[in-house]
């Protein structure tokens, strides 16, 4: 069984900018807050769609989805309606995606149970993700 990721949050996010700065958190974290609910507010907000770019670190976008008139539930097998509604979707940036396309046997991870790159060689690895495979 896999190990739980680990979760930051604002405070963790807030201690970061602060060593960034060179501040004392208590100063980053009304900052930090305030940024995160700015986030949130313009995308609740949007009329219908919104794209929110931050360079170097992605685009948070808020789009409508179509009704799904046949959708099914799987506890029940009963067909369902599901309406039309809006969604976020969040892209990386070129440099965020860059490093996160890293494989992970040139980081020194550990590779999951039953991964398919499990047996591969590097080489062969940085080769299909130079080709985009």
């Amino acid at each position: 069984m896999s190990e739980r990721s680990t979760t930051l949050t604002k405070k963790d996010v807030a201690r970061r900018v602060a060593e960034i700065m060179d501040e004392p958190i208590y100063k980053s974290e009304p900052w930090v807050k305030a940024v995160i609910m700015a986030l949130g507010d313009l995308m609740m907000e949007a009329d219908p769609e919104l794209r929110i770019e931050l360079r170097d670190f992605g685009v948070f976008e808020v789009k409508k989805t179509k009704a799904k008139p046949k959708a099914r539930n799987p506890k029940t097998n009963e067909t369902v309606f599901i309406p039309s509604r809006r969604k976020t979707h969040f892209k990386p940036s070129k440099r965020l995606k860059e490093v996160l396309q890293t494989p992970l046997q040139r980081l020194d991870y550990e590779i999951p149970d039953g991964s398919a790159d499990e047996h591969m060689k590097l080489a062969d690895l940085e080769q299909l993700a130079y080709e985009g495979v």
